[in-house]
């Protein structure tokens, strides 16, 4: 076996298919299936089975993709030793982020990077769906994903450093007749239009638990992913929204209420492949993050 073909079953095992990996990798599905015959061949027992029409690894399998996320961090140390060794911290690091926390984030990570001897970044934002947020560990070395507490966790593949759990509020009018209250609950939001977020993005599901925790269904009005858009939405009268307390911008027309008898909270996470740890420079990026999430928590607390 080498370290191509374990990176294939290590792709495998997270994609599911011998297509998906080869659009992955940039090769053709017959070239992946050859490199998966050849590793099968040096091991005794099956590693891959057919389900459906779907091929899907075994057991054995399962664990040889475990032990290679192994083997990629040990190549990728022996890789980065002469740069470790003289110390250099200032390799490039590409960073991605979905909109709100580019926003809270970015600024306060490129001044901590400016200047010679740290880490020369390269910033994107990318907007998806809170299942595609660990694939992008593919194309950058960090990337700031988010999910509701309560979701399942990150897959193993990736390693994840958990920089702020940030509750959401509701937003409205600083006229509207909830205003007055210090809390509201599923019931006083209920009978409200809502601005809601799109389908598989984690704020979504906290939409839900409202209507099921006030036992009728709520009137989304509108659908708007970007919390800056939807905070306009709300000034001019569309509806409540939900809204991160402390990553996204405040609008002079607007307040927040805190959220009771639903769980209300969000989770933002540097995601990384284990192997891109090995390098000092993406490692000083995580720390400068940690350093940026208390300085966000600390600026509005404050």
């Amino acid at each position: 076996m080498d370290e191509r073909q374990l990176r294939i079953l290590r792709e495998l095992g997270e994609l599911g298919s011998v297509t998906a990996v080869a659009e992955a990798l940039l090769v053709t599905p017959s070239a992946i299936s050859q490199q998966l015959r050849l590793l099968q061949r040096s091991i005794p027992v099956p590693l891959t089975e057919r389900e459906g029409r779907r091929l899907v690894l075994t057991d054995a399998g399962q664990a040889l993709a475990g032990a290679a996320i192994e083997v990629e961090t040990a190549l990728a140390r022996a890789r980065h030793t002469v740069e470790e060794f003289v110390g250099r911290p200032d390799g490039e690091v590409s960073v991605a982020a979905f909109h709100s926390a580019g926003a809270a984030f970015f600024p306060l990570l490129l001044r901590a990077c400016a200047g010679p001897g740290h880490p020369v970044l390269a910033l994107a934002d990318e907007d998806v769906a809170q299942e595609d947020f660990p694939r992008l560990t593919r194309e950058y070395d960090v990337v700031l994903a988010h999910r509701l507490e309560h979701a399942p966790p990150w897959p193993r593949a990736v390693t994840a450093t958990t920089l702020l759990r940030e509750p959401l509020d509701v937003a409205m009018p600083a006229d509207h007749p909830l205003a007055a209250k210090r809390r509201v609950t599923p019931g006083d939001v209920a009978d409200e239009p809502w601005i809601a977020v799109h389908e598989g993005f984690p704020v979504r599901a906290t939409i839900e638990a409202i209507a099921a925790a006030a036992g009728r269904q709520l009137h989304l009005a509108h659908t708007i992913n970007e919390f800056s858009v939807a905070a306009e939405a709300v000034a001019a009268g569309g509806g409540l929204a939900l809204m991160p307390r402390w990553t996204s911008r405040r609008h002079p027309a607007l307040v927040l209420r805190p959220l009771s008898g639903v769980q209300a909270r969000r989770q933002i996470d540097a995601l990384c492949r284990p192997e891109r740890t090995a390098r000092k420079a993406v490692r000083a990026v995580l720390t400068e993050l940690r350093r940026a999430a208390r300085t966000i928590q600390d600026q509005v607390t404050a």
